[in-house]
């Protein structure tokens, strides 16, 4: 379930970026101004839709580093329940063997 939460976000941010990126360039490109000024102002959107794409990253990918030691966590936990569910098992099956050998006799 987390998963798809981290992927809706993923889509949404790149959804953004690009419709923003889309709608400034538009924008721009229909505003009366010289091709330098022009050139200028998409450079400096460029840089800044740049920034907002790095940042987004580096939040996912800290969200999404949080997302794998919590599993890692959750999995050894798991695995160390399994671990004591069989020592008990494997502790009752002894002793009944016991039992079993000692009534035998």
């Amino acid at each position: 379930m987390a998963d798809n939460k981290g992927s809706s976000s993923l889509g949404l941010a790149v959804s953004f970026l690009i419709g923003a990126a889309t709608g400034f360039i538009l924008g721009i490109l229909f505003a009366p101004a010289s091709g330098k000024e022009t050139r200028q102002k998409i450079k400096q959107q460029a840089a800044k839709t740049s920034e907002m794409a790095r940042e987004t990253y580096e939040r996912l990918a800290e969200e999404a580093e949080k997302g794998i030691k919590v599993v890692k966590e959750k999995t050894q936990e798991g695995i160390e329940a399994i671990r004591e569910f069989l020592e008990k098992k494997k502790e009752e099956y002894a002793r009944k063997s016991q039992e079993k050998g000692s009534t035998a006799e």
